[in-house]
């Protein structure tokens, strides 16, 4: 006997367990409208008729993404079964595959994308309390191992929840998946008694899709080599599905409590409250950013994590690149995650003074505008040079206080001005080409604080220390440098 035979039941335990599930797991009310995503195949097929025995208020939709020549016959046939039910029945189509290359994504995601964007759409121009799409057990078991071979967190090997609010679609609406506890041999016995024939997709059979892949070649080796392998890792993606919901309540009122502003293209979270969080909230609030600003698209992967984390926990000001046309900015105390097309508000950025030159005190202070100031100190000995490689703070410098011209001043940029950059022993590049090279906000730029050595560029904060005025290991003191932000200083 197979590991999965004793869960084959007849048509009306699945009835009868199906109504328990969808009222206490996917939290629905029997008399509102719910949304259904049918694709005419076995498994929707079913969800579809299981609610239509269960009397329902159930709109089917359907979405035809044009891949396949046959596509426009299963529209044409789902709109039968519905009919056949007196269910109402909404259609679209798109041009999946064009709109995937125009924005360089793959097939599965763009359809992916399209047809949810569509499915929310039609949810909220119904007033639907739940768009319900018809996953099952076999998908948990494919998207949990997907997630296990590319590299994944909790969320990912906890796999996909029976009721999701807020979604990546909406904060209002749930999405909800009552068959993911039901396996795919249930089905099929299912309409096998209830005499149903399901639609069939070619495109399930090309192993080109990585989920293809997996279900058909993958899987069947792994139960082979351990049987019992697809109801073991859907035990544990039960187990870790209880242990996300309690992170997810803590990262909930985490994020209530972290964010400034919310608008179009545009999160901003605050820095010092993103700071506070542990580790795992910390991760969750910038998934949580993205999957806001970006509905859909993958999931930001732990490289794009860890490098807009350690942006925020640094502090300074600058930009860093996310994901899928995304960055993180950070300004004063707040964390911008933003598109790329977003304009954000105006804050204020350090600032040189106009039309003349500050005097840098040696050692001491010189206030700058916004509540920013550059702080000086002499350092002494013989270590002076492991000191500055070991610093990773664009917003700190040491400078050979023997190469040195003083006074140093601070000024704004001028048209033409150049820097020849640590570690280049020849050659200058344009202070303008920099800042656009580290991404430094365009209404920053004019006023951006540059330190001179005489008539010579010695530092640009944030983007590059000069080669000539570099430590060796013949230096003997140093100039330190550091641009800071204090608010204080605007009382």
């Amino acid at each position: 006997m197979n590991a999965l035979q004793y869960t084959i039941i007849n048509g009306e335990m699945i009835l009868q367990r199906l109504h328990t599930i969808l009222h206490q797991k996917c939290h629905l009310q029997p008399h509102s409208t719910i949304l259904l995503g049918v694709s005419g195949g076995a498994d929707s097929l079913c969800l579809m008729d299981v609610c239509w025995h269960l009397g329902l208020k159930v709109h089917v939709v359907h979405f035809d993404h044009r891949l396949r020549p046959e596509s426009s016959q299963d529209a044409q046939a789902v709109a039968e079964m519905a009919a056949a039910r007196r269910l109402p029945f909404i259609s679209q189509q798109a041009e999946v595959r064009s709109y995937a290359d125009q924005r360089a994504l793959s097939l599965e995601a763009a359809a992916r994308e399209l047809r949810y964007r569509f499915l929310f759409d039609a949810a909220r121009r119904l007033a639907a309390q739940a768009v319900m799409v018809a996953h099952t057990a076999d998908d948990q078991v494919e998207t949990v191992l997907m997630h296990l071979l590319r590299g994944s967190g909790l969320d990912g090997l906890a796999g996909m929840p029976f009721h999701m609010l807020p979604n990546p679609w909406s904060d209002e609406i749930a999405l909800v998946r009552p068959l993911l506890s039901t396996w795919r041999e249930e089905i099929l016995v299912y309409l096998q008694r209830e005499g149903l024939q399901p639609l069939q997709d070619s495109s399930n059979q090309d192993v080109t899709y990585f989920r293809n892949r997996l279900r058909l070649e993958t899987l069947p080796y792994l139960e082979q080599v351990r049987p019992g392998f697809r109801l073991a890792l859907h035990r544990t993606a039960e187990i870790l599905s209880a242990e996300r919901e309690l992170v997810e309540e803590a990262a909930a009122q985490a994020w209530q409590y972290a964010v400034r502003t919310r608008r179009q293209g545009v999160i901003a979270l605050d820095a010092p409250a993103f700071r506070s969080q542990p580790l795992a909230i910390q991760r969750r609030l910038l998934r949580r950013a993205v999957a806001e600003l970006r509905p859909g698209c993958p999931e930001l992967d732990f490289a794009a994590v860890e490098r807009g984390r350690n942006f925020v926990l640094l502090g300074r000001p600058g930009r860093v690149d996310l994901t899928s046309g995304l960055w993180l900015a950070c300004e004063q105390e707040l964390a911008w995650v933003a598109a790329w097309e977003a304009e954000l508000p105006g804050l204020e950025w350090p600032e040189a003074p106009a039309g003349e030159e500050l005097v840098l005190p040696l050692p001491g202070r010189a206030p700058l505008a916004h509540g920013w100031r550059l702080v000086t100190e002499r350092i002494e000995g013989n270590d002076l040079l492991e000191m500055a490689a070991a610093n990773r703070d664009p917003y700190q410098a040491w400078l050979d206080e023997a190469a040195l011209q003083f006074p140093l001043t601070v000024r704004r940029r001028k048209p033409g001005d150049r820097l020849q950059p640590l570690g280049m022993p020849a050659g200058r590049i344009k202070i303008s080409d920099l800042m656009i090279n580290q991404r430094l906000p365009r209404r920053a730029r004019a006023a951006w604080p540059l330190v001179l050595s005489g008539d010579q560029i010695a530092w640009a904060p944030g983007l590059h220390t000069a080669h000539a005025f570099r430590l060796t290991q013949a230096s003997r003191s140093a100039v330190h440098l550091q641009l800071v932000h204090d608010p204080v200083d605007m009382l």
